[in-house]
This record gives structure tokens, C-alpha cells and sequence, in this order.
């Protein structure tokens, strides 16, 4: 268990690709079970174990995930969650090189359920909603680029069907045109910081995941 921050009412854990956050049709144990076990058997808790899901970032992506260790502090997560008061950057290794090194990308997403798929679509479309990043270069290389993205909606996919659409899919992410996958399946994109207010004691937390090891060769650039 990678445990980044915990304190009597929340704990912060770097995901690895390939874990759920919760539970899905798959019926595989979702992080937030592992986590109610770790804690029951690390402080020899009796009865249940209190682990509330207060957001979720995809099966292949890794990174910063919080979860809430009381009921008081996932009712107050989740309504900053929607104000937008907890502020989450990525990190994302793609394909090519952006034709700007920072820019604000807008679109209209759509969502396939069936297909776990989305993808750009009109204003009209049905059902679709607007999708607003900003990224920033933080490194080129020959074949990647290292980007930071900061999401202004929290749409399905979001990051990555944007980057993609607009020509560089991040590393490994065949569902949205990488050209070959990652040893073990993940895709190149981290959850690497979070930023906000905690919700009982007021404390500043802001903890960062380290990068990934395939950007690295690029940062030691």
C-alpha cells in the first residue's frame, strides 16, 4: 500500500495502473476493499472499516487517489469535489509533439457505454457535455512529450480523448490510437498532484506522486 498522506480522517494512496478505485462489473477487489484491510489488520481494528470512495481515475491510469476514512469527511470531499475546491494536475506522456508547447483545449465529449468509450462530438450532439483542460510542456523528446494538465471539467476519458483527438495519444493507450501498449498494460498518464483544503482541520494539503519511470528519461534530459 502506497500511502502518500492519512491522517484520523482521510488517507491519500499512489494507484497503480491497473487497480479499480471501486468495485465493477469485473468483480475484481477495487482499492478501496484493500484498503479497509490494510487498516483493519495495520491497527488491529475490530468491526468494520470505514473507506469512502470520494473520486475515481481509470483502471490503466496511475496516481494520487483520496479516500475518506469518516463519513463527515467524505460528505464535506464530495461537496468540495463538486465546487471544484480540490485541485488535481497530471502528468502525460504522449505521442509526438504539440504544435503549442501550453494551450486551453475545448470540446464536446459523448460517452459509449457500451463500448467504456468516448469521443469529440458537436455541441448538439446527444447527451454531450463540454470538456475544458489546459496543459503545459514540461519535456520534449525525440518521439514523446512530457505534458502537465490541469482539468477545468471532469469529464469520462477526458484527458484522453482530447490529447488524442487533437493528434498525440498518450503512451500506450491503444484504446485512443497509441500505436503499441505499455509492459503490463497501464497507459502513461499519472494523477501526480492534489491540492486543497482538508475538510475538518482546515490544513493546506498538497502531496505529489513521483513520475512515472518511463518520464524520466526525458526530465533527465
Amino acid at each position: 500500500m502506497d500511502i502518500v498522506y492519512e491522517d484520523n480522517h482521510i488517507i491519500i494512496v499512489n494507484k497503480k495502473a491497473g487497480e479499480i478505485v471501486q468495485g465493477d462489473r469485473t468483480g475484481d477487489t477495487p482499492l478501496s476493499e484493500n484498503i479497509k484491510a490494510f487498516i483493519k489488520e495495520r491497527d488491529n481494528k475490530p468491526g468494520n472499516v470505514f473507506c469512502g470512495v470520494v473520486h475515481r481515475i481509470d483502471r490503466p491510469v496511475s496516481g494520487l487517489v483520496i479516500f475518506a476514512k469518516t463519513s463527515k469527511a467524505l460528505t464535506r470531499l464530495n461537496e468540495m469535489l463538486r465546487k471544484g475546491e480540490i485541485h488535481k494536475t497530471y502528468w502525460a506522456l504522449v505521442e509526438g509533439h504539440r504544435k503549442q508547447s501550453s494551450d486551453t483545449l475545448r470540446h464536446w465529449l459523448q460517452s459509449d457505454g457500451r463500448l467504456n468509450k468516448t469521443r469529440i462530438a458537436r455541441a448538439d450532439a446527444p447527451d454531450a457535455k463540454e470538456a475544458v483542460l489546459s496543459y503545459t510542456t514540461v519535456a520534449e523528446g525525440d518521439r514523446y512529450t512530457l505534458l502537465e494538465v490541469d482539468l477545468q471539467t471532469g469529464r469520462k476519458h477526458q484527458i484522453r480523448v482530447q490529447l488524442s483527438g487533437t493528434g498525440t495519444p498518450i503512451k500506450g493507450d491503444l484504446k485512443y490510437g497509441a500505436r503499441r501498449s505499455n509492459p503490463g498494460g497501464g497507459i502513461s498518464l499519472l494523477a501526480q498532484r492534489i491540492q486543497f483544503v482538508h475538510p475538518v482541520s482546515g490544513k493546506e494539503i498538497d502531496v505529489e506522486a513521483p513520475p512515472l519511470p518511463e518520464m524520466l528519461p526525458l526530465l533527465n534530459n
